[in-house]
């Protein structure tokens, strides 16, 4: 089956990218709205984008009403963001933190989660997260006919849980990817949690 793009609309063009670009990595992201309250929620157009300097990159669309959504505005007003790796347990709340509230609402309140403070950061993390990024807005572009808002984030430290993580015979950190355990996101309604690991030494 061969599927021509250019004969298919937007959300037909979505449909069957989010169920071919698979698995991809979710960034559950907490943001700072222009009443010092804190905005959470997740997206699946995520991505690292490069390490000298440090960037990741979200692709953020529009709400059904056409406005800018949340977590855009709070970054572009706000600069600071923090981007985390949710796992397993917190499916639920991510999920549930994808619906869409009034602005000035916090999706942390609503669901009575966690954060403790952030060093580096001037935002917290949320607490039942293994690993959090600090960032702050790098670049906004928009692309597309919708547009999408691609925001490009630098980020300025990271938080590893202990847990998670030993020193390999280097010495280097090691974080194991079964201990963190993160959830990616499939097509429709569907997520995948880590299952078997394969290792390949990378040839020379």
């Amino acid at each position: 089956m061969y599927i021509n793009f250019n004969e298919l609309d937007p959300a037909q063009v979505y449909f069957t990218m989010i169920q071919t670009v698979i698995p991809r990595p979710i960034a559950w992201v907490l943001s700072e709205n222009a009443q010092g309250g804190y905005n959470l929620a997740p997206f699946s157009y995520f991505n690292a984008v490069s390490s000298e300097p440090p960037l990741i990159m979200i692709s953020v669309g529009k709400k059904p009403n056409g406005e800018f959504k949340d977590t855009r505005v709070n970054i572009e007003q706000r600069r600071d963001f923090v981007v985390h790796i949710a796992h397993r347990e917190v499916l639920d709340d991510m999920n549930q933190s994808s619906a869409t509230l009034p602005a000035e609402e916090s999706e942390l309140e609503a669901l009575g989660m966690d954060t403790l403070a952030f060093e580096g950061s001037r935002l917290p993390r949320l607490a039942d997260c293994r690993v959090a990024f600090g960032c702050e807005c790098h670049e906004i572009k928009e692309i597309g006919g919708v547009p999408q808002s691609l925001i490009l984030g630098l980020v300025k430290g990271v938080y590893v849980a202990d847990s998670i993580t030993t020193q390999d015979e280097k010495g280097r950190l090691k974080i194991h990817a079964d201990r963190l355990d993160p959830l990616a996101r499939l097509g429709a309604s569907e997520f995948m949690t880590v299952g078997s690991i394969e290792t390949r030494v990378r040839p020379k």
